[in-house]
């Protein structure tokens, strides 16, 4: 048997899966960098060395061990690594080819009401927390401050995040186009790739978006600057025309579910 024998046929097709493969490992890498996730990802790679090592040894007593674990492998990928796929399937989501079916005229009014509220904040250098709900439900974190359940405007905005204001602290959470709540407690990310500088309330913006696909914006109360959290990620100093691309999709989205939610009923 020649050398030629041995050499496997590759297709085309074949170069394309394993180029796709290894963009989503690159992807996942990139959402578990920095975290405990990857420490997992690692230990699972080393007992996939082991099982094949088993496997190529014909070792009884571990192959019937492997086996057992191997039954329930997948099911606990997807619960230990359910936030990183998550956040994968959600950098998917953000592409542009992707957004732009689901954007919505509607929308525009809400996002001249946060934008103005935003750049007045912002001049002013009031510190701000606004919370924006997607698709994954930020009810508990709703019931964690003071109900508001009023329409979305610009004056409402400045006023709950004044200075003197008892609501300023903590986040405004905006789901169904109104403002829920105010005074809300979000998760703080505990993440080591942040930077050392990022106050409490960008911390807690991160946070928020690391758990769900919410869309986090804070404005500084030292610098001013606006900033933005998605997908575990934080965009410092956004500039506004990308600041209103980001809302702009975020709120569509709320519409589009409001809409079905007022037909539903």
């Amino acid at each position: 048997m020649t050398l030629f024998n041995w050499v496997i046929p590759i297709r085309l097709i074949d170069l394309f899966e394993i180029g796709i493969f290894a963009l989503i490992l690159y992807k996942l890498y990139q959402l578990m960098r920095g975290t405990i996730a990857i420490q997992i990802f690692a230990g699972i790679f080393v007992l996939l060395g082991l099982q094949f090592v088993v496997t190529i040894l014909d070792m009884t007593l571990l192959g019937s061990l492997f086996r057992v674990i191997s039954d329930v492998f997948v099911l606990a990928v997807i619960i230990l690594f359910q936030p990183e796929i998550r956040r994968l399937l959600l950098v998917i989501g953000q592409n542009p080819l992707i957004r732009r079916f689901f954007t919505s005229k509607a929308a525009e009014p809400l996002v001249d009401e946060v934008m103005n509220a935003i750049s007045s904040m912002r001049q002013s250098r009031t510190g701000a927390l606004i919370a924006i709900e997607r698709t994954t439900g930020l009810r508990s974190y709703v019931e964690t401050g003071s109900p508001i359940e009023a329409r979305l405007t610009t004056e409402l905005l400045e006023t709950i995040f004044y200075e003197k204001s008892p609501l300023h602290d903590g986040a405004v959470i905006v789901r169904n186009n109104r403002i829920d709540a105010a005074r809300c407690i979000l998760p703080v990310s505990t993440s080591m790739k942040l930077s050392p500088h990022l106050g409490l309330r960008h911390r807690s913006a991160i946070g928020l978006s690391e758990t769900t696909d919410a869309l986090v914006v804070v404005v500084s109360e030292e610098t001013g600057k606006v900033s933005v959290a998605l997908n575990g990620e934080m965009i410092v100093d956004i500039a506004p025309d990308r600041l209103r691309e980001y809302l702009t999709e975020a709120i569509a989205h709320d519409t589009a579910r409001t809409r079905e939610l007022a037909a539903a009923n």
